[in-house]
């Protein structure tokens, strides 16, 4: 049975102000003002290049009480990221790709859709005056991505790719300093990982040893995850700090997700839409929402009534309480959950 035959597809506006997207990019499309002023929960919104940091700083200006703004370089652009003075353009994406002789053709073709490369530094200088300009904003989206190809021009409606991937040491090299950052200012990380599982868990064991007690006073959330519930179990135990977010638009692909949510503890689940349109947030956000619910066996809200035993609360308490430990960090405090708090089986 789906969720939709079990829950209520549409909850009231007391209820669905509890609830927080943790994850969607509504500067990839027009947030327009009709479709933000209509947005009806809070929403953690991610940038991922250059252009689009000034843009998810603008929104989170225009609506600061709907919107944590999330900045950061994703995977999918480090290419356009140098760490090295270089003396042509050509030059910087020749060292990066190296391509075959059998490739020049498409070389040729892909250079002149590519952006100048940004030093890392100037990026660095950039994401710390977002970082001190908002104090709750987090880093995002950033990660790794082992199966991403580089297209020939990443926004056509229908992208053509290359046999082009960008080297997981060049990711790695752009990552680990913007984490470095978000430790340095005690800001929350949303991370992207696809086909880098191995790799993620060595750099959240790497950042704990290299931060220590830094480390722990900021949380992670594996954003869309997709790993094995067996191997988040394994992170679970090794690191108090990390959490995942799951959507429909990644997860729901799969039926997969359900026995990672099962395998989840109760604490450590958020949720997501990782969608760009505005007007789409809160449907996909509530979609995932009630599948959690059906996983878990929790009770939906229909009304939001503010003194609720804890042994009684549903979805989107458990989630808002979710986020509210996820959001204040500080995880070396050792803030334990209610022993109260038990899970009723679907």
């Amino acid at each position: 049975m789906t969720a939709e035959r079990l829950f209520p597809p549409q909850p009231s506006l007391d209820v669905l102000r509890h609830v927080v997207d943790v994850h969607c990019h509504p500067t990839d499309s027009v947030a327009t003002t009709e479709a933000m002023d209509n947005l009806s929960i809070t929403i953690c919104a991610m940038s991922s290049r250059q252009a689009d940091q000034l843009l998810v700083r603008d929104l989170a200006k225009a609506y600061p009480e709907k919107v944590f703004p999330c900045f950061g370089y994703h995977p999918w652009f480090s290419h356009w990221i140098s760490l090295k003075s270089y003396s042509s353009r050509e030059e910087h994406y020749r060292r990066l790709f190296s391509p075959s002789h059998a490739q020049q053709e498409i070389f040729g073709r892909l250079l002149p859709q590519l952006p100048d490369p940004v030093s890392l530094a100037d990026v660095l200088v950039d994401l710390r005056q977002n970082l001190s300009a908002f104090p709750h904003a987090m880093l995002g989206e950033v990660g790794l991505d082992r199966a991403a190809r580089v297209p020939i021009d990443y926004f056509a409606s229908l992208r053509e790719l290359t046999p082009f991937s960008i080297p997981l040491e060049h990711q790695l090299a752009i990552l680990e300093p913007q984490i470095d950052l978000a430790v340095e200012f005690g800001r929350n990380v949303s991370i992207h990982s696809v086909k880098s599982h191995q790799a993620i868990l060595d750099l959240l064991d790497r950042m704990h040893k290299k931060h220590g007690p830094g480390w722990l006073r900021i949380s992670i959330d594996l954003h869309s995850c997709g790993i094995s519930p067996e191997t988040w179990r394994a992170i679970e135990k090794r690191h108090v700090n990390v959490y995942m977010s799951l959507s429909t638009a990644i997860n729901g692909r799969s039926p997969s997700h359900r026995s990672l949510i099962a395998a989840c503890s109760p604490h450590r689940i958020l949720v997501e839409s990782d969608c760009h349109l505005v007007d789409q947030c809160t449907k996909r956000t509530w979609d995932m929402v009630l599948i959690v619910a059906e996983v878990k066996g929790w009770s939906v809200e229909t009304m939001w009534t503010e003194v609720v035993s804890e042994e009684d609360w549903g979805v989107v308490r458990r989630l808002e309480k979710n986020w509210k430990e996820f959001h204040d960090g500080n995880h070396s405090t050792g803030r334990l959950r209610s022993k109260k708090v038990v899970e009723k089986s679907p």
